[in-house]
């Protein structure tokens, strides 16, 4: 065995270059998981995950998008048990919070406390990395917020973002058509154009879909039927503007 592969093989110790590979395998398999997106609107929260499901599956069972207080919600990327693990963890805590202060956690606790749990398993050895990044977003009296926690025990503040496969050619969609001032409905038909620009499948079938609003602070699930309108109505948006797109005298669009 080379001198060198002893590096991999433990969380606990730094390569000589300053790395280590154990935290960045983990990050390597959030990569390779299935799209989540989390968008901040001006009235609320989304969080949306691309997820194929078999012909004899029960769609309307969520694989990889939880639910943690009334307020707060979680999409994940990477290995999912080990999401479940974390997710467990942080409805612990939330419901302690609860117990304790006679308050509702605020989001940014919830994505502090589970990159805190992220980062104890990169400290101690027999024990690896979680593999799963994940979009913790919910309302609270700040208002609505998406945080991102990854297999570092990182955790990031965002209005728009994307993980998982495909993500860096997602969040440069997001980046371009995305704005602060977008409503629910606006921020919902984004969010399904950004799943399918690099899904094989087109639509909603394989699109699962939450949201927090910012008046009721509370978690629910989108229909299928209602994300079939989003996407409808998203069409029928983009077939009037190309309508009223003004030509050149060649009779070429602008």
């Amino acid at each position: 065995m080379m001198a060198s592969r002893g590096y991999d093989m433990t969380p606990t110790m730094y390569s000589p270059d300053g790395r280590i590979y154990q935290v960045e395998y983990a990050m390597e398999t959030v990569k390779r998981g299935a799209i989540a997106i989390g968008l901040q609107a001006k009235d609320g929260a989304v969080i949306a995950v691309e997820e194929k499901s078999r012909d004899l599956q029960v769609e309307d069972i969520t694989q990889k998008i939880f639910q943690v207080d009334d307020h707060i919600g979680i999409a994940a990327a990477g290995y999912i048990p080990d999401a479940r693990i974390l997710i467990d963890n942080a409805r612990f805590f939330s419901q302690s919070n609860k117990l304790t202060y006679d308050e509702s956690v605020e989001v940014g606790a919830v994505a502090k406390h589970l990159a805190d749990q992220a980062h104890q398993f990169t400290q101690y050895s027999g024990v690896r990395p979680f593999g799963v990044a994940l979009i913790v977003a919910g309302v609270d009296r700040k208002g609505a917020k998406i945080f991102v926690t990854d297999p570092s025990g990182t955790y990031v503040p965002y209005t728009a973002v994307a993980i998982g496969g495909n993500s860096d050619e997602v969040t440069d969609f997001l980046e371009k058509n995305y704005k602060k001032e977008m409503l629910m409905d606006d921020v919902m038909s984004l969010a399904i154009s950004a799943i399918n620009l690099k899904s094989d499948e087109k639509g909603v079938k394989h699109i699962r879909m939450s949201r927090i609003r910012t008046d009721t602070k509370l978690f629910e699930k989108v229909s299928s039927e209602e994300l079939a309108k989003h996407a409808q109505a998203k069409d029928q948006h983009a077939q009037a503007k190309d309508q009223h797109e003004p030509e050149n005298p060649d009779g070429s669009s602008k």
